[in-house]
């Protein structure tokens, strides 16, 4: 039996990994929100770079559903320079940051909770790295440490998955959280969801086990492929971008995301027409404008998965292979199950060619060429508020 690929030894482990950082999450969140902010705040801004922004993207809906306060999730580069600049002037403890990222070092999330802080509002550094110069940035920190992999996994440098579940769960236990205190939910409401969320990594495995077959008989089979695309909307638009992050990362394959309604204005258009599209639905929002975006690119000849809930029938009817979730999972929380597939065909195109994830750092993506091409972690800064306005005169 060929020796599993460390990718796939790393989506083996996450549903342990719900199992194990539901309590210490809930607990963090606990200790995190306490009653004076979770009754002052009026508005949620969820911000991060790359999977600590598809995180937010994934959990809007929950915030939005259970919190009971207004909520946006935004890039950083985004809130930073264009959103801070005009937060609502409602009063002390009304506008509420949570930055996401897990190595806390990542420049332009600092910049946003730093200025944010300067505009008055709360500013919570969500990362699993508390000495982190995100968190000597934070009002507070929520602690998301995640207990270490197995040794044969340790050191390993692979596309983020376990990171982005816990920044994923974190995000729900936080929504939950503040819903409890606000009164949005009772209490027993508020443990279900918790218990909810903590059950999940059964649904996880018996997603894994489904799925991973399907994957790979795909990725052997489609060896013409020349690219990704991956639909999602709402919740699932946020897996869609993971999903096409962790192709890139670990096979190296052009991916994209496009949301659900945008695949029909654009890429309906697209001169290949057998592109694979990943169409990624749990079957309730979106469910009807999914099927007909499904109806539309099986028509142009596309080669269409449909990531969807076992026994959806609907879009099913016009997708060629479904890479089924096993189980019942609300759409508020479909990030943590619905992301998995998409990780399976990350995986198993890499073991099909061979591919070395993150093209080996190599061919000017070291921090050493042209002082850090991609200057994630050292980007300049900017530092004060007077300093965005001037740009704007």
């Amino acid at each position: 039996m060929t020796a599993r690929s460390p990718m796939h030894q790393q989506i083996d482990t996450l549903p342990d990994l719900v199992r194990a950082i539901a309590r210490p999450f809930d607990e963090s969140a606990r200790a995190t929100f306490d009653f004076e902010l979770c009754t002052s705040v009026k508005r949620i801004y969820l911000v991060g770079c790359g999977d600590s922004y598809h995180a937010p993207v994934g959990a809007e809906l929950a915030f939005n559903l259970f919190a009971g306060v207004p909520t946006q999730a935004v890039s950083s580069l985004t809130f930073s320079r264009y959103v801070v600049p005009h937060l609502p002037a409602t009063g002390p403890k009304t506008n509420l940051v949570i930055a996401v990222s897990v190595s806390g070092v990542v420049s332009r999330t600092i910049e946003a909770l730093r200025l944010a802080r300067q505009a008055g509002a709360v500013g919570v550094a969500l990362t699993g790295t508390p000495g982190a110069p995100l968190a000597q940035s934070a009002e507070r920190v929520f602690k998301t440490t995640v207990p270490p992999l197995p040794d044969e996994l340790a050191g390993m440098v692979v596309p983020g998955v376990c990171s982005y579940l816990a920044s994923q769960m974190a995000l729900y236990m936080a929504a939950l959280r503040i819903g409890e205190v606000r009164g949005h939910l009772n209490t027993a409401r508020a443990d279900a969801l918790r218990a909810e969320l903590a059950a999940q990594a059964g649904i996880m495995a018996a997603t894994i086990q489904a799925c991973e077959p399907v994957a790979r008989e795909l990725m052997q089979t489609w060896t013409d492929i020349p690219e990704f695309v991956y639909v999602g909307a709402g919740p699932l638009y946020g897996v869609a971008m993971f999903s096409a992050a962790k192709m890139l990362e670990a096979s190296g394959d052009p991916a994209m995301a496009q949301e659900t309604e945008e695949w029909a204005h654009l890429q309906y258009f697209s001169r290949r027409a057998d592109t694979p599209t990943v169409l990624i639905s749990a079957g309730v929002r979106d469910a009807d404008r999914m099927a007909e975006v499904a109806r539309a690119a099986q028509s142009i000849g596309r080669r269409v998965i449909g990531v969807l809930p076992e026994g959806e029938t609907t879009i099913r009817a016009y997708v060629d292979h479904v890479l089924p979730v096993k189980g019942a999972v609300r759409e508020a929380f479909a990030p943590l199950v619905f992301s998995i597939p998409g990780e399976l065909l990350a995986a198993e195109r890499t073991v099909a060619l061979g591919e070395t994830y993150f093209r080996g750092w190599g061919g000017g993506r070291t921090v050493d060429w042209a002082d850090g091409a991609s200057r994630i972690r050292d980007s300049h800064l900017i530092e004060t508020l007077d300093e965005l306005r001037n740009l704007e005169q």
